[in-house]
């Protein structure tokens, strides 16, 4: 308890540091001193604290460094999606269409591969507009940034069924609800962060739940960095898509993209949606 609240303590010392030198500019003329001694303090109570639970501070840096180069990109991942058996991989390179319309006082959206619907036509299943009846946008970005998304697979006809403990495991049912309660989970997270407009990335209190959602999957090997970026790219993608009531979107697996492309009116012969 000791060092854990003197951590705490020292860490407040920084801060009031700071907040001096917010206060009183240049005639704070001890302030690096002052931060210097405050950072030794907070290093010898974080080595008193490793030391309690048998941490060594080599492991502790070295984990750390990998967690920040899977967060911010220098970890370009691993190629999921692909499969020995033809048929079984998702293309590398291909579009998707939504296509919205009126059925009665509910509005509906219809998705579409190579000009035919695959899947359910879909509403926001909410008592509110919110454009939820496009989240399937976000299976296109796993698609397409992380080459993962088990949903596809089943709507698109490419489960791996010639290899029996994946068409179980990564391509099952319990994969596809897990995806799609990731799917609804950052569905909710945008509604209250604006729908990422504006935004170049997400808290990590959403990745660490994604990541431990998905833990026991394939996907798991694919860095912060990867699951951010579908986010981004889905987000940036489904607000186009709901401003223009629906149209296409390209996955570009090879380069890790997701874009929306202006619905032409013979869109349909050469697009899909979820």
């Amino acid at each position: 308890m000791i060092p854990l609240l003197g951590l705490a303590g020292e860490a407040g010392q920084l801060l009031s540091e700071y907040k001096k030198w917010l206060r009183d500019g240049p005639s704070h003329v001890r302030f690096v001193d002052r931060v210097r001694e405050e950072l030794g303090d907070i290093l010898w109570y974080t080595a008193n604290v490793a030391s309690k639970y048998g941490l060594d501070l080599d492991d502790i840096a070295t984990a750390n460094l990998a967690k920040t180069r899977g967060r911010f990109g220098e970890d370009v991942g691993v190629v999921l999606g692909s499969c020995d058996k033809e048929g079984e991989s998702f293309p590398e390179c291909f579009s998707l269409t939504f296509k919205q319309q009126a059925d009665g006082d509910r509005v509906i959206v219809r998705t579409l591969f190579n000009g035919e619907q695959v899947g359910a036509e879909l509403t926001d299943n909410a008592h509110n507009d919110d454009g939820y009846r496009f989240h399937d946008i976000f299976h296109a970005g796993f698609v397409a940034v992380l080459g993962w998304s088990p949903v596809l697979r089943k709507l698109l006809g490419r489960k791996r069924r010639s290899v029996a403990k994946l068409d179980e495991v990564e391509d099952g049912g319990r994969a596809a609800v897990i995806e799609e309660g990731i799917a609804a989970l950052i569905f909710d997270y945008g509604r209250n962060h604006n729908f990422l407009d504006g935004a170049r990335g997400v808290d990590e209190t959403l990745l660490k739940m994604v990541r431990g959602m998905s833990a026991h999957l394939e996907v798991a090997e694919q860095p912060d960095a990867l699951w951010q970026s579908a986010i981004v790219q889905s987000f940036a993608a489904w607000r186009q898509i709901v401003a223009a009531q629906g149209g296409m979107v390209e996955i570009d697996r090879s380069a890790r993209t997701l874009r929306y492309v202006e619905a032409v009116p013979n869109a349909s012969a050469t697009a899909a949606a979820l």
